[in-house]
């Protein structure tokens, strides 16, 4: 079996530079880390992971610990798309992924620390996390093992986070309706514990106060990130606010939702309703009518996730926060309002 030695000597260069070029390091010039990475095939050489770990004390292992992943969820493919970005980027850092899907009923018998500890990983990145809960408490007091997280703006020593400009993407979409000669324009949010909700809530009310429009915290209605959700709060805002002539959802689950409470009362989007929804999911280029919505890059998201993380992990940066631009992407379920 081909050793690292091996490489070095036909390669013509240190065993050091050999094991730099192999873990992506960026401090090897590119011809030689193509001459060893062809040499290394040549050789069939295949890293012994269990001893470089040993070694090195590194087990290039990073986790991804997703909050309540079940399959009622699946028409939201959100978790997916952010999932292949930390994928391929930590595959092309040379780092393992690991994924753990947990709920309170196991954070009560497992803490943060002891799921990092057990499974040999030198962090993590979560997401789906409320803000009220124990595992993001935990990760921010006690800072034991460095940590990602999505969505949700907390920072520290050893923790960083990433998300999409919700407050700005949310004016974007309101602003789109009232450029069309909308005034009354109603929110389904997700709920009080995602920090999204709240920063979408706030773009909402932005995007209203600019033109001079009261906000009526009565045209708000809480979703839950659901499509039932977004169906029961279109429900309730055609009966206390028959003058609505528009929506936004906070996602575009809840867009879906509210789509079909309409559909099933006889009510035409974007005719009788303009509807607008956040994050682009594939379904929404697919339904019908095609949804208006924010694009946010779910992919990037998990992409700079897992670059951010693995910066912390090497001790390349001291940046502990990413934020992305979302994109407004006009179809057919939003339109001018006639005069």
């Amino acid at each position: 079996m081909a050793t690292i030695k091996d490489i070095a000597k036909q390669a013509g260069v240190s065993v050091t530079t050999v094991s730099r070029a192999l873990n992506g390091y960026d401090d090897v010039n590119e011809v030689t880390r193509k001459k060893i990475k062809r040499i290394a095939e040549e050789l069939s050489y295949s890293p012994n992971a269990v001893a470089r770990s040993l070694v090195s004390k590194k087990t290039r292992t990073i986790g991804l610990i997703i909050s309540d992943i079940n399959r009622a969820g699946a028409k939201d493919a959100f978790a997916y798309e952010v999932l292949c970005g930390i994928n391929d980027r930590a595959g092309d850092l040379n780092y393992d992924l690991l994924l753990f899907s947990t709920s309170p009923t196991k954070q009560i018998e497992k803490s943060y620390t002891t799921l990092c500890k057990e499974r040999n990983v030198e962090g993590a990145i979560i997401s789906g996390l409320r803000l009220d809960d124990p595992y993001l408490h935990e990760v921010i007091d006690q800072n034991a093992f460095p940590c990602v997280l999505i969505d949700i703006p907390r920072t520290g020593d050893n923790v960083g986070h990433i998300t999409s400009d919700s407050r700005v993407g949310a004016s974007m979409a309101v602003r789109h309706l009232l450029e069309g000669g909308h005034r009354r324009i109603a929110m389904i949010n997700g709920h009080d514990q995602a920090s999204v909700s709240k920063e979408r809530y706030e773009g909402y009310k932005d995007a209203l106060r600019e033109a001079g429009l009261e906000v009526r915290e009565d045209s708000v209605y809480d979703g839950f990130f659901t499509e039932d959700g977004g169906a029961e709060a279109m429900y309730q805002i055609l009966i206390r606010h028959p003058d609505v002539t528009a929506v936004f959802c906070a996602s575009d689950l809840m867009a879906l939702g509210a789509m079909r409470t309409l559909e099933k009362l006889g009510r035409k989007v974007p005719d009788d309703m303009s509807v607008i929804g956040f994050d682009d999911i594939t379904i929404s280029a697919y339904c019908s009518p095609k949804l208006t919505t924010i694009r946010q890059d779910k992919y990037e998201l998990g992409y700079q996730g897992a670059q951010l993380l693995i910066d912390m992990l090497e001790q390349r940066t001291d940046n502990r926060k990413i934020l992305l631009n979302n994109q407004l992407i006009v179809r057919e379920s939003t339109r001018p309002l006639q005069k």
